[in-house]
């Protein structure tokens, strides 16, 4: 999360996936002001992981840079331009207020 602050990345948020899904234990959310600043942010995310010792994440998106998604095992990131974050609106997929979400656990 610090290099996405770092990259000036805005709105960012955590959503903790334990015990919705497998596919990892967090998802980071943020957005770029641009397509340009979608993909520094990726780069610096990218550069950070290996700086830390982790493998460097799979990317996907990169080419147009309106939404990024970075998998680094453990998390998650999806980097977005506000429009189409917007528009996938992942927060209320895969949030805490899901309809059902209490009944659930």
């Amino acid at each position: 999360m610090t290099s996405l602050e770092d990259a000036k990345a805005d709105n960012i948020i955590a959503i903790d996936l334990v015990g919705k899904t497998t596919i990892a234990d967090r998802m980071i959310i943020a957005s770029g002001r641009s397509s340009t600043h979608v993909g520094a942010i990726a780069d610096r995310v990218i550069k950070a992981c290996r700086e830390a010792g982790f493998p460097a994440p799979k990317v996907e998106g990169v080419p147009l840079c309106d939404w990024v998604l970075l998998d680094a095992r453990e998390a998650i990131v999806h980097i977005f331009r506000p429009d189409v974050r917007q528009f996938y609106n992942l927060e209320k997929i895969w949030g805490a207020d899901r309809p059902g979400e209490a009944r659930a656990v």
